[in-house]
């Protein structure tokens, strides 16, 4: 098994942050446009100053300025020739992203990955499969080549039906898959209809990313319990790298990768960061991440709009990484607000994924008059299970989130199927 890079406390972790900064800073005022033009008012210090004297950088900034100086935009640190990768965010929240990366910044994603394995507990003999098309989307382009050199098989499930894929984890002696949570499920629920059980298979480590529902409970549960192996959840952006990891021996959160990034927690309604000192945590806010080993590409104090709950780490052999409790628990723009009640997407996720027999479900936001009201699709495994299941659905969400939602029934296979990040919140 490989070994997470840890520091000896927190003074030190802070100490190699700040001078991380210094030397990225440096490069920035020298040769980034972008960059440049944010800092040449800001008069700090990297060895003193908070990082809050430092100006935030938003995705809306980052989307306008890839239109105004198309087709990249001017964050770039070096001249065009130095860039030899390019990816895509998949657009959810407006203007896709273009991102590019040197060979230097792609080595530090991977080096992301490749701690993200090491606290999962991958290791040598593992045969790790990826089933996705290779597109534009980071993710699993990262994982992929992190694997190189670990002494694990690497599995390429591009070009494939999800009945090729689920024969080919039992053909193959699958040990590791790299999926998102949804596809976790499918795949598993291909496996059944065609006569496998997925609990019966190799596969003992499900490595998840791209949704919320790798830390939502249920979902995790649900997963787990497919296919008799343990889930483990990691997140990161296109846009940001690969910033937080699970630990095999502490579920139910994830680690923010403290030797890569430096993490903030502010107000979502004031913007103004909350105190992190170890007698102020927990702290719950949206994300703030700078990036400490993506020179030619960087962020500075990007608002990531994930809502995360940090706290010390439960782990004393992580010792000096603050860990976010949950997971992402949401996104700032993702909360709906229903008859005057606030909720999260992935509340609702943990509620329908708690009701056995659920194969798929889909949330409809219908606006009446001055109203909002949450429906919901569900589609039942077995048909004739589904009013029971309705039933019981709509009395759990209206005990525990105080709203009635309108529940209609599709027959089975009527819901589409996600191979990557899954929308489920369709507006009317």
């Amino acid at each position: 098994m490989f070994a997470v890079e840890m520091v000896a406390n927190r003074d030190e972790l802070e100490r190699r942050q700040r001078a991380k900064l210094r030397e990225m800073i440096d490069a920035l005022r020298a040769g980034n446009a972008f960059y440049r033009e944010k800092l040449k008012r800001v008069d700090f210090d990297p060895q003193r100053d908070p990082l809050a004297a430092l100006p935030d950088t938003t995705r809306a900034e980052l989307q306008q300025d890839q239109a105004d100086y198309g087709p990249f935009g001017t964050n770039l640190t070096f001249a065009a020739n130095a860039y030899t990768r390019i990816h895509q965010t998949s657009g959810t929240n407006g203007r896709p992203l273009r991102w590019l990366d040197t060979d230097e910044s792609w080595g530090w994603w991977k080096s992301g990955w490749r701690t993200i394995y090491a606290a999962a507990g991958v290791r040598a003999g593992d045969r790790i499969f990826f089933p996705f098309s290779f597109g534009p989307f980071i993710g699993f382009w990262s994982a992929f080549e992190a694997a190189e050199g670990l002494g694990v098989l690497r599995i390429p499930g591009g070009g494939m039906s999800s009945s090729a894929r689920a024969a080919a984890i039992f053909e193959l002696g699958v040990t590791v898959l790299c999926c998102t949570p949804t596809y976790a499920l499918h795949l598993a629920e291909v496996a059944e209809r065609e006569g496998r059980d997925a609990r019966g298979s190799t596969v003992r480590l499900i490595i998840v990313a791209g949704e919320p529902g790798g830390n939502v409970p249920a979902t995790r549960a649900a997963i787990e319990a497919a296919w008799g192996a343990r889930v483990i959840d990691h997140a990161g952006m296109t846009e940001i790298g690969p910033w937080g990891f699970e630990h095999l021996d502490a579920p139910g959160g994830i680690f923010v990768n403290e030797a890569e990034f430096i993490a903030e927690v502010i107000d979502p309604q004031t913007l103004t960061p909350l105190d992190l000192g170890r007698a102020a945590l927990p702290a719950t806010g949206e994300l703030v991440l700078t990036n400490l080993g993506r020179v030619g590409s960087p962020l500075i104090r990007y608002r990531t709009g994930d809502i995360v709950t940090l706290r010390e780490s439960p782990l004393p052999a992580v010792c000096g990484y603050r860990w976010a409790a949950g997971g992402v628990c949401g996104r700032v723009d993702d909360m709906l607000v229903i008859r005057g009640n606030n909720v999260f997407p992935s509340a609702i996720e943990n509620i329908v994924r708690e009701f056995a027999g659920v194969a798929e479900y889909r949330i409809r936001i219908v606006e009446e008059s001055s109203l909002r009201e949450l429906a919901i699709e569900l589609e039942p495994a077995e048909r004739a299970a589904g009013p029971a299941l309705a039933a019981g659905i709509e009395g759990a969400i209206r005990d525990r989130l105080h709203f009635r939602p309108r529940i209609t029934l599709v027959d089975p296979g009527a819901l589409p199927r996600f191979e990557l990040k899954a929308k489920r919140v369709v507006r009317d």
